[in-house]
């Protein structure tokens, strides 16, 4: 943002240059020089200010927390066998999205502590889910795993030990762990999916055989309602940024709710595009759209193909009510922070 401004405030003084210099030679035309300076500056800030898509207060809470993860940082620096700091350092990079940084910070605090802090383990196994857009491989599935031996009533532990279940083939412990969760009273919201996720699994009719390769099949009225509808297009403002050759990614999330995407579909196509999200587009079989569900559907450009988020890229989000809204206009006009 400083070379932003930097360059800016070179143009504005070049461009004044170029208009008041001929004026300022002739002695009668200073007063018209200064005026016609005067203009252009106080001109300038106005259109920024009309059609800039700057948000500022964002970028100033995104300011406060860098600073804030810079100083706990430093703090650790003097004190590096302060646990609880490296645990705090660890959120605060989870929550900027520094997802390498705050593994990193979860492990020194996991190191501390001889294995024994599940809260450790946790967050070392959510940044790797995050960097890898939800994904629960061997490596995270293990760290789960060991911090439910240490916490066996994390509803985080349980929730993804029983994803990682589901990714080796072991469908009885899977349906154990999910179970385990709906006898802990969780949310409405949270029931419905794990319900869901119970009774595909129960459904599907094995009990350690692999991973279906494709989602159940739903009733057709079902079907004909638990889908989204996007045409994602693109501001005239962020245009220019996407290259050629980029690939589009669209996501469907329920707010709020870590884990995997309900849905996630990979496109390499030019801007705007008509797409339509199912159960089909699944990552974890079981944990798809439902109709009436309130979602969260996203997109971001991608100019080689990784699906992490990382800043910088172009995004945009809506809200969408499954089953209610039809087909919706979905922007990218915003970068990543």
């Amino acid at each position: 943002m400083t070379l932003f401004w930097i360059g800016a405030i070179v143009l504005l003084i070049a461009s004044i240059a170029a208009l008041v210099w001929p004026l300022a030679r002739e002695r009668t035309q200073r007063g018209v020089a200064v005026a016609v300076a005067i203009a252009v500056v106080v001109t300038s800030l106005l259109l920024y200010r009309e059609w800039s898509n700057w948000d500022r207060t964002q970028a100033a809470e995104a300011a406060e927390q860098s600073a804030m993860v810079g100083r706990l940082a430093r703090r650790l620096e003097k004190n590096p066998d302060d646990v609880e700091g490296w645990m705090m350092l660890g959120r605060s990079q989870l929550a900027i999205g520094q997802y390498p940084l705050a593994q990193r910070a979860f492990r020194r605090a996991d190191r501390l502590e001889e294995g024994r802090n599940p809260e450790a383990l946790l967050g070392m196994a959510e940044a790797m889910v995050l960097q890898a857009d939800g994904e629960v491989d061997e490596r995270s599935g293990r760290l789960f795993e060991m911090a439910l031996v240490l916490a066996p009533q994390s509803e985080k532990a349980l929730f993804f030990a029983a994803v990682a279940a589901q990714k080796r083939g072991e469908m009885a412990l899977a349906i154990e762990r999910f179970e385990t969760m709906l006898a802990m009273s969780p949310p409405p919201e949270v029931r419905s999916i794990l319900e869901q996720q119970v009774a595909s699994l129960k459904g599907a009719g094995v009990q350690g055989a692999s991973l279906p390769s494709s989602p159940p099949s739903e009733p057709a009225s079902a079907d004909a309602a638990a889908r989204v509808q996007v045409e994602v297009s693109v501001s005239a403002a962020m245009k220019p940024r996407l290259e050629r050759g980029g690939v589009l990614f669209v996501f469907v999330r329920v707010p709020g709710q870590p884990g995997p995407p309900l849905a996630v579909k990979r496109v390499s196509v030019d801007l705007p595009v008509t797409l339509e999200l199912t159960a089909r587009d699944s990552m974890v079989p079981g944990l798809a759209i439902q109709a009436g569900q309130a979602v969260e559907v996203s997109a971001k450009w991608s100019k080689d193909g990784v699906a992490t988020p990382r800043a910088g890229d172009p995004i945009g989000s809506i809200a969408y009510q499954v089953g209610r809204d039809g087909l919706k206009r979905l922007v990218i006009d915003e970068l990543s922070r």
